[in-house]
C-alpha cells in the first residue's frame, strides 16, 4: 500500500494511492496515518480495502508528511561507503546518531527554507524507515518485522552550523523545513527489499547524487538492532538511514550549496518522488 496524509499544514486527512495513482480518503477508517495506524493489524485491515470503494479526492491537494505526530526523528550519519569516501571520513564503527527536531518535517513539495545568513545548505536524499511496532532489544534477524513502511526524506543540512556551531550535528539538521518527508509511506509488503533501492537527486535538471542502498555500510536491520538496544522505538519512530554521494559539500574543487531560487528533486525506486523549491528565510 500507498499511504499519504494530504490537506492544508496542521489539518492533513489520510488517504491511500490506488492502483491508478488516484487518490482516496481513508478519514473514516483511520484517524490518520500515524502512531497504532501504523501496527500491524491495522495496516492489514487497510490493505483488505478495495480501492475503488473510497472516496476520490479531487483536484491537487497538498501532500503533508506521510507520518503524523513523529515522536523521534532519528538519523544515521556517514552510512554509505561511498559517500564517507567523498568527505575523506573513516568507517565508522557503530551507527552514527543524532537527531532531527520534529518540527523540521514538513511535507515533499513544500518550500525548503535556508535560516537567516544561511550560505552552507545542502541536500541528502535518504531512505527512510517507519517503525510500527514497539521495539526494545531487538535482533538483526527479526528487525524488519517491526517496519511499518518506507519513504523518501531530504535531510536537508546546513552544514556550517553542523561543523562550525559548537555542540553536535543536530544544529545544522532541525533547522525549520529541513525534514521533507513522503510523498507516501509505502508498506514492507509493496516496498520491496530496502537493500537494493536505486535514489537520486538534482538541482536544478543537474544531477547530484545517484546512489544505490546496497552500498550503506549498516543495513536497516542492523540499526534498528543497535537503535533498539539504546532506546525503545515507538510506532511512528522515524529512522532516517544516511546518504549516498554527491552532497554539495563533498563537490571538488569547490563545495557547491543552496540558493534562493533552487529547485531540488529527488527519489526512490518505488517510494516515490519530491521537489522543493528553495527560499531564504526574510
Amino acid at each position: 500500500m500507498k499511504l499519504v496524509r494530504y490537506g492544508a499544514e496542521g489539518a492533513e486527512k489520510p488517504g491511500m494511492i490506488d492502483k491508478d495513482g488516484k487518490l482516496r480518503d481513508l478519514s473514516a477508517q483511520v484517524d490518520d496515518i500515524a502512531g497504532a495506524a501504523l501496527a500491524p493489524d491495522t495496516l492489514a485491515k487497510l490493505s483488505g480495502i478495495d480501492p475503488q470503494t473510497l472516496p476520490l479526492v479531487e483536484g491537487n491537494p497538498r501532500l503533508g508528511p506521510c507520518v503524523g505526530n513523529i515522536g523521534k526523528f532519528l538519523c544515521i550519519g556517514l552510512n554509505y561507503s561511498d559517500h564517507a569516501a567523498e568527505t575523506g571520513a573513516a568507517i565508522p564503527e557503530h551507527p552514527i546518531l543524532f537527531h532531527k527536531a520534529t518540527s523540521a518535517v514538513v511535507g515533499p513539495n513544500d518550500d525548503v527554507v535556508m535560516p537567516r545568513g544561511s550560505t552552507h545548505t545542502d541536500w541528502e536524499v535518504e531512505l527512510g524507515v517507519v517503525i510500527g511496532r514497539k521495539a526494545k532489544y531487538v535482533s538483526e534477524k527479526d528487525a524488519l518485522d517491526y517496519v511499518a513502511g518506507y519513504c523518501v526524506i531530504n535531510d536537508v543540512s546546513e552544514r556550517h552550523y553542523q561543523t562550525q556551531l559548537t555542540g553536535q550535528w543536530t544544529k545544522g539538521k532541525s533547522c525549520d523545513t529541513f525534514g521533507p518527508t513522503g510523498p507516501w509511506l509505502v508498506t514492507t509488503d509493496e516496498a520491496g527489499d530496502p537493500q537494493n533501492l536505486s535514489m537520486w537527486l538534482d538541482v536544478n535538471g543537474k544531477r547530484m547524487q545517484n546512489g544505490n542502498t546496497n552500498t550503506m555500510i549498516f543495513t536497516v536491520a542492523q540499526i534498528i538492532e543497535h537503535l533498539s538496544g539504546l532506546m525503545t522505538l515507538h510506532p511512528g519512530d522515524v529512522i532516517s538511514t544516511g546518504t549516498p554521494p554527491g552532497v554539495g559539500m563533498g563537490i571538488k574543487p569547490e563545495p557547491v550549496y543552496l540558493k534562493e531560487g533552487d529547485v531540488i528533486e529527488l527519489g526512490i525506486e518505488g517510494l516515490g518522488q519530491q521537489k522543493q523549491s528553495v527560499r531564504a528565510d526574510k
